[in-house]
């Protein structure tokens, strides 16, 4: 517009005025250029000065990657213009934190170049996002479109706009994963769940311990948390309620291996257990199944009196497992094939998932299962054979120490597809049968009992004793005998019984022996129930547990059991099969948007696994194709939803967190917590809790826990107070989730339990 008034009055002048005039057009025209380049140039600082300081550390969360490539463009910029990065860009309260603490880099040691640097520290508070006005941007654009600034210029800056929206969208969308809002967040907060439809192991198992009084008030270690090493006979073994000498000395007989039995002490340790001297971090799956670090677990008793039969071997720094035992000298693979073999029918990992593996020696049954996509429970007492039990963990494959004596094992009715058992020892035939008849009670109908022992294929005096014996009992079973064939290989033989799937045979017998349970005793009930000599009928209406075999797996993994009625309220209080896929749609969104790539974990590492209050299963069920397993853990006082957990084609235990759980020290990798600590701070003894989280977590093992903030804070001051390390914490809403690593740290000062003092 200036141009064309000046050219005007150009026409009525001189050639002297208009050389004057043309002066100073020109002199205006440079002053404007430099104002509009001056102006051009401050737009783009403004534009990028969103970059924060999580896209300028290197260190970030996986699934936060996209969003700050999109605002990447100049990262100085904010810093030449001196603006705090808590004002360039607003922090989003994430499922994870950006930023990174130096002392956050600790992580996994043993694979320091594989693993994703663990994630830092954030306030245990809601943190609030600043909105800014973006009017001086949008302003600066139209002065550059109307001074000229070319349609490139204009569709890129229209497109990183357009990214920039894209990125807050899902940022946003991010900012709720582990707290997910609407329908799901009651899935989060399973403090207010219900029972529903399902009652409760307590109320099943008739003769269950009452519920542990809850802690007196104030002790040395809840007021000012000083630790103490515990000081037992068992040393780096402490299993406090396998290793209770006091309570085993007032037993009246130990006929029935009631000194393998759980014997609880009253007050449980507040100390925490010591390490073998030469501990190191756990050799990853799958090495380990077939060599672990002998300081580990420094036992050589087993290798001198087994180690012929391949079951371990010493080998320098190492014990060797060759994968043999004591049915199988030749090897697992082999055994496990030459089974199938047999049996067509097994189909091991489709339509037989789940086994038991009862007196498993050191699993190395259970753990070549692994490769055919079978999992396995595997049983043994402690101590039957030195540190049986404790190899296996070590090793990575599933293990408990228990025993078959006087009470019911611990998993509710008609649930494993397969029990086994190798040469177990096991006086399967005598009083009434009565041990044979537990497995009856844990087998699921039409489900196959494996049995290679030297009663099937020898002909000494004893041996045949027993065969007849145990022919009689199994036809007194209806247990078919599918088949019985002989191995060459391993020159041993066979046998395979089925259980029945209907009633039928048992209303043809002639003789009620062994007898019937009544109708009034659960088959579910297991919970420090005695054992008795009966067999529980088979469930033959459409709608009951037991009546169907389930789908094969995989598929069986994802779909609500066909016996969870829509009539029936489920744990979240939605019709039963709607909260079975809530609760499985909820933990795969967690799994997969928060866990695998936002806790710093390197979950390569990551191989023995336990859901400390697991509800359906789901967290086990989002892990499924990880190469890990999951012990799921309903306790006795909440919903009974463990028989859903085994018909999906996973495993887990009923286990009263009162008290000490019935595993070696340093057994698991992680440990999973969704809002059970606030539970144990109402009910039980908190610090004999903590202790025992400590005890049962490897070295640099990881635990995550999601309960309310107030747990949460005082959580991470008990696990600072014990050299863990806090890797991150955060909290919205009240709710919170804390994840820590334990180290190799132990106290100094000793405690002596004189009631595991032999």
């Amino acid at each position: 517009m200036a141009l064309g008034k000046y050219s005007r009055v150009d026409g009525r002048k001189s050639s002297s005025s208009y050389c004057s005039s043309f002066t100073i057009v020109v002199f205006v025209a440079l002053c404007l250029v430099g104002v509009w380049m001056m102006t051009s140039s401050s737009v783009i600082p403004v534009q990028n000065s969103d970059v924060s300081q999580e896209s300028k550390n290197e260190v970030k969360p996986q699934f936060m990657t996209e969003i700050n490539n999109n605002d990447s463009t100049d990262s100085s910029a904010s810093e030449d213009n001196n603006v705090p990065s808590d004002e360039v860009k607003p922090k989003q309260f994430e499922d994870n934190p950006g930023d990174l603490p130096d002392d956050a880099t600790k992580g996994d040691t043993t694979n320091a170049k594989e693993e994703k640097p663990p994630l830092g520290k954030k306030e245990g508070k809601p943190i609030k996002e600043d909105k800014k006005e973006n009017k001086p941007e949008e302003k600066k654009e139209d002065e550059k479109k109307e001074d000229g600034e070319s349609q490139v210029e204009n569709k890129e800056s229209e497109s990183n706009e357009s990214k920039k929206d894209e990125a807050i969208e899902k940022k946003d969308k991010s900012s709720a994963e582990v707290f997910p809002s609407g329908a799901q967040s009651e899935l989060l907060n399973e403090s207010t769940t219900q029972n529903g439809a399902f009652s409760t192991q307590a109320t099943e198992s008739k003769n269950e311990k009452d519920a542990q009084e809850s802690s007196k008030p104030e002790t040395t270690n809840q007021s000012g948390y000083s630790w103490k090493l515990c000081n037992t006979s068992a040393g780096t073994d402490y299993i406090p309620c396998l290793d209770n000498y006091e309570a085993i000395r007032k037993l009246r007989s130990t006929k029935h291996y009631e000194h393998r039995e759980r014997h609880c002490p009253e007050d449980p340790p507040t100390c925490l257990v010591p390490l073998p001297e030469g501990y190191q971090i756990s050799i990853k799956w799958p090495t380990s199944r077939e060599k672990i670090w002998y300081h580990n677990v420094p036992h050589t008793k087993l290798a001198e009196v087994k180690g012929h039969q391949n079951w371990v071997k010493v080998s320098g720094e190492y014990l060797t497992f060759p994968g043999g035992g004591t049915q199988f000298k030749h090897g697992a693979l082999h055994y496990i094939d030459f089974i199938q073999q047999s049996v067509p029918e097994l189909a091991w990992g489709k339509r037989s998932r789940v086994v038991l593996d009862v007196g498993c020696g050191v699993a190395s049954f259970g753990g070549f299962l692994f490769e055919r996509n079978v999992l396995t429970m595997s049983l043994a007492p402690k101590d039957e054979h030195e540190a049986q039990v404790q190899f296996a963990l070590e090793r990575g494959i599933p293990a408990i120490s228990a025993v078959m004596g006087t009470k019911r094992l611990p998993y509710p009715g008609r649930v494993f597809d397969v029990v086994h058992c190798a040469r177990c020892r096991v006086p399967w035939h005598i009083e009434g049968g009565k041990l044979l008849l537990e497995l009856n009670r844990l087998l699921r109908p039409g489900g196959f009992f494996v049995w290679s022992a030297t009663p099937v294929y020898q002909k000494d005096p004893e041996d045949v004793e027993i065969w007849n014996a145990m022919k009689k009992l199994t036809q007194g079973m209806c247990w078919e005998e599918v088949s019985i064939t002989r191995d060459r290989l391993n020159k041993v033989g066979i046998a395979v019984y089925r259980k029945p799937s209907t009633n039928e045979c048992y209303e043809q017998r002639s003789q009620d022996d062994p007898p019937l349970c009544q109708e009034t005793d659960d088959t579910n009930a297991a919970w420090n129930v005695p054992l008795q000599s009966c067999m529980h009928k088979v469930p033959v209406a459409s709608s009951e547990r037991g009546s169907q075999w389930p789908e094969e797996w995989p598929a069986r993994v994802e779909k609500a059991p066909y016996w969870l009625s829509s009539s029936d309220v489920g744990v979240y209080g939605k019709p039963a099969p709607e909260d079975f896929a809530a609760d499985y749609e909820h933990w795969k969104h967690v799994v997969s948007k928060s866990y695998l790539n936002g806790l710093g974990i390197n979950w390569s590492t990551v191989r023995n696994v336990m859901d400390m209050r697991a509800v359906y299963g789901g967290f086990a069920a989002a892990l499924r194709d990880l190469n890990l397993w999951v012990m799921n853990i309903v306790a006795i006082d909440a919903p009974d939803t463990l028989p859903v957990i085994y018909e999906r084609g996973l495993f887990g235990i009923y286990h009263d967190w009162c008290e000490s759980f019935s595993t070696y020290p340093r057994s698991y990798d992680l440990l999973h917590a969704d809002h059970l600590f606030s539970k144990i701070k109402n009910k039980c003894n908190f610090m004999a809790f903590v202790s025992e989280v400590d005890r049962i977590l490897r070295p640099e093992g990881k635990i995550i826990i999601r309960d309310k903030v107030e747990i949460i804070n005082e959580l991470e001051n008990i696990f600072k107070s014990m050299q863990w390390d806090i890797r991150m914490t955060y909290s919205k809403d009240k709710e919170g989730l804390l994840c820590a690593q334990k180290t190799m740290w132990r106290p100094k000062e000793i405690e002596t339990i004189t009631y595991a003092i032999v």
